[in-house]
């Protein structure tokens, strides 16, 4: 495996993953996205800086926000984490599209971190949409 690949492999396997709670893969998200700045500002052919910070800013604030979540003093406090996780993820598959689109990941690179990262957006939305319905603001 080439470096370039390397740096951006998820450090959970997908066999991990598949159990893994949203803790773990908001967290190896991170990783990723860390690691993916680092490529695109010192390794890449063609640097890039503003949309790289973007989706630095946005792919670690996900498990940011579900940690947070875990200290949560209430349980509208608990949804209002993981609606900002879900909002921060959403941002971060723009990103990674328009990185994509723009050549700076290639095809494999994109297709790896846009599974996790809809994988992570289906959780989400369970999580949100569930406690949604406890609350009593969405009908089953």
């Amino acid at each position: 495996m080439n470096r370039k690949l390397r740096r951006l492999a998820p450090l959970m396997t997908e066999e991990a993953k598949a159990t893994a709670s949203i803790h773990e893969l908001s967290y190896d998200f991170g990783c990723r996205i860390t690691r993916l700045f680092q490529y695109i500002t010192e390794d890449a052919e063609y640097k890039e800086y503003i949309q790289s910070k973007q989706i630095y800013r946005s792919g670690t604030s996900i498990g940011a926000n579900v940690r947070e979540s875990k200290h949560a003093q209430s349980e509208a406090d608990f949804l209002s984490k993981m609606s900002i996780a879900y909002k921060e993820a959403d941002e971060t598959d723009y990103w990674l599209n328009l990185l994509h689109d723009n050549g700076y990941l290639d095809d494999k690179q994109f297709e790896s971190l846009e599974n996790d990262i809809t994988r992570i957006l289906k959780i989400l939305t369970s999580i949100v949409k569930t406690v949604r319905i406890k609350l009593g603001m969405e009908k089953s």
